[in-house]
C-alpha cells in the first residue's frame, strides 16, 4: 500500500503544484511524511507515465499527467481499485468513498475519464462527490466507474 499512497500523492502533488524536477518533488513528499529518495521518485513518474510540459503560468517545464499513455491509464485504475471502497449515486451525485487520505487523489484521477454532464468534483479526505446535470448522467457515470474498478 505504500508505493501506492505515494504515487497517489504524486499526483496530487503535480495537480496542485507546479514541480519541474525531481528533488522538488522529494520535498514536497518529505514534507508530507512520505520518506523517499530521488530513485524512488524517478522510478513512481516512469511507471505512471509522468512527462514535463510548458506551464503558461512561468514558462518553465512542469511534470503533468500523459493522458494518452496507456501504462499511465492502467496505473490510474490500479489506483483506483486500490483506494476505492464504495460507490454510489444519490439523485444526480455519484458519491466516492476512498481509504482515508486518498479522496484528492482519486478525484483528480475521476477527472482524467472525462465523464460527460460533469458539473464538478470535490473531495474532503476519504469522500469524493461528483455532481452531474441529471440523475440519468450519474447513474452512467456510476456504471462506467464500477466497471473500471471491478475490470
Amino acid at each position: 500500500m505504500a508505493r501506492s499512497a505515494r504515487q497517489s500523492k504524486i499526483l496530487e502533488i503535480i495537480s496542485t503544484y507546479e514541480v519541474d524536477t525531481q528533488e522538488d518533488l522529494v520535498l514536497k513528499l518529505r514534507e508530507l511524511n512520505f520518506d523517499v529518495t530521488q530513485a524512488t521518485v524517478s522510478r513512481d513518474i516512469k511507471e505512471l507515465g509522468l512527462i514535463k510540459i510548458l506551464s503558461n503560468e512561468t514558462g518553465k517545464y512542469k511534470y503533468a499527467f500523459a493522458d494518452t499513455n496507456s501504462q499511465a491509464s492502467n496505473k490510474y485504475i490500479f489506483l483506483l481499485k486500490e483506494a476505492v471502497i464504495s460507490l454510489k449515486t444519490i439523485k444526480n451525485f455519484v458519491i466516492v468513498r476512498t481509504l482515508k487520505g486518498m479522496a484528492s487523489s482519486i478525484c483528480s484521477i475521476i477527472d482524467k475519464f472525462n465523464l460527460e454532464d460533469v458539473m464538478g468534483c470535490v473531495n474532503g479526505d476519504d469522500t469524493v462527490m461528483i455532481i452531474f446535470s441529471n440523475n440519468e448522467e450519474s447513474e452512467y457515470a456510476l456504471n462506467r466507474l464500477e466497471n473500471i474498478i471491478n475490470s
